[in-house]
């Protein structure tokens, strides 16, 4: 089936403009084709080009936005920072962005009570500085959390670098206030995290904006540890490093981040950070332990007698903030330094039980080297949640479809060995159509019927998270219609 066959067709494209721009205001409103540009990708390789966005300021503006397009029958995408990587914020069937960029007030900030409550266009690392100084932090910490929004979070229940010992997005989210696609305002959970209704805040963190728009969030904040101990392990296999993941983790010491990058990702990471990474590593391992001062030295002995027990040829320990600072710019900067290595790159984020991660490098590399493409591992294997990024250069006819089946074939052998499709990137777009591979007809047709409780017009983010018509290869391969310069699709 083609894109254009499946196209939401909004009535009046003009006169939806002219709807929104007397609600929101001129300025808000974007419907030229070049202003359209950048809404047509977010942080995935997916492309497709949405008819209109706009950029609510207020929970009001999200009400008024949300009841013209029911008027109009028209799709809603919510979007955050653009950052996601499967393919959330696009608009694979046109309709309306709307982008939560200028929703970015930290509203309140109870330290006594250890939340804050902030709209979703809030960059995640703004959250933590504004309490940095009196001992707090929020825990969820994406590579991306300088850039990306706690909205986006919510939306795919994002993890980070310490997932391993502080959970997701939704182990720090207490309340949200959210716009129904009625337009109707509704507030789930509160300040507490013991709220005594149904559990409707469990259900929002990761449903992607399929459900509605969240327009406020409280979140969680957390103390400080006492002393933290950042160490890096120099091995000479990825073999050799996940078999030490397995056990670190089975020693039951609990680091608080347990990280690998492999030799393809220092080749591309260290002329950019200069961490001292060595280019020669089979794989490095970035290990963070944390808690009382007195305790340290204990679990950082035994992390490095596993460690060496694992073949590590060097166990190095970050002696000052700044080389601890420059260990983590290494690992969070690897998704930006790939553009050292190719023009493009594709990835998936895969979740695999810890034991099996050997066994699943080894399968990773030979489908790696099967297909004819290199593969960089740069993931948080303390919870088994695998990058698999290949670069290749989209340019070159038939590298695409190349990574496509590559990419597939390697999640297919994380999901048999009792994995799953997604650890902090969400389904989107991307993986729609491999939910089947996890969840059975009767599993997803309650997610359905679920969806269609909140959305009965299936207008709020379609063609996502669901199995959909068009798949994410027949995206890549035939793009949708482009807008022409009268604003007309051809």
């Amino acid at each position: 089936m083609e894109l254009a066959d499946v196209r939401r067709h909004i009535r009046d494209r003009d006169a939806l403009a002219r709807a929104l721009r007397d609600v929101l205001g001129p300025g808000r409103v974007f419907a030229h084709p070049a202003d359209l540009l950048a809404y047509e990708y977010d942080g995935s390789v997916l492309q497709a080009v949405p008819d209109l966005v706009v950029f609510p300021q207020s929970t009001e503006d999200v009400v008024a936005i949300v009841r013209v397009a029911s008027r109009f029958g028209a799709p809603l995408v919510p979007r955050g920072s653009g950052t996601g990587l499967s393919g959330g914020a696009i608009a694979p069937v046109g309709g309306i962005v709307v982008s939560m960029s200028q929703m970015r007030r930290i509203l309140s900030i109870d330290l006594e009570n250890r939340c804050a409550v902030v709209e979703p266009g809030v960059v995640n690392l703004d959250v933590t500085r504004a309490v940095e100084r009196d001992g707090y932090f929020y825990a969820p910490d994406p590579s991306s959390q300088s850039a990306c929004s706690i909205g986006g979070n919510v939306a795919n229940n994002s993890g980070g670098v310490h997932t391993l010992a502080y959970g997701v997005t939704t182990n720090h989210v207490l309340g949200l206030e959210m716009v129904l696609p009625d337009g109707t305002v509704v507030q789930l959970g509160g300040r507490g995290p013991d709220d005594p209704a149904l559990d409707l805040v469990g259900l929002v963190v990761g449903s992607e904006g399929t459900l509605g728009i969240v327009t406020k969030v409280t979140v969680r904040l957390m103390r400080r540890r006492e002393a933290v101990r950042t160490m890096l392990g120099i091995f000479p296999s990825i073999e050799d490093a996940s078999q030490a993941v397995a056990d670190i983790i089975a020693s039951g010491i609990g680091p608080t981040s347990l990280e690998m990058l492999d030799q393809l990702t220092v080749e591309a990471v260290e002329p950019a950070v200069h961490a001292g990474l060595p280019p020669d590593a089979g794989a490095v391992l970035l290990i963070e332990v944390e808690g009382v001062r007195e305790m340290l030295d204990r679990s950082a002995q035994i992390v490095e007698d596993l460690c060496r027990r694992n073949r590590a040829r060097e166990i190095r320990v970050a002696r000052t903030e700044e080389e601890r600072a420059l260990y983590w710019a290494a690992r969070k900067g690897a998704f930006g330094a790939m553009g050292r290595l190719a023009p493009n790159y594709y990835l998936h984020d895969a979740v695999v039980p810890r034991s099996r991660l050997p066994q699943i490098m080894r399968q990773v590399m030979e489908i790696a080297d099967r297909y004819g493409i290199r593969v960089a591992n740069v993931f948080h294997a303390g919870d088994g949640n695998l990058h698999p990024l290949i670069p290749y250069d989209a340019a070159t006819p038939g590298e695409t479809e190349r990574v496509m089946r590559a990419s597939e074939e390697m999640l297919a052998a994380c999901v048999a060995v009792g994995g799953t499709l997604s650890g902090e990137h969400g389904i989107g777009f991307e993986k729609n159509n491999y939910m089947p591979w996890i969840f059975s007809e009767a599993d997803l047709e309650a997610q359905r019927r679920l969806k269609t409780a909140f959305d009965p017009e299936d207008r709020m983010n379609p063609f996502k998270v669901f199995p959909t018509p068009v798949s994410c290869g027949e995206l890549l391969t035939r793009r949708p219609p482009r807008l022409a310069a009268s604003g007309l699709w051809i």
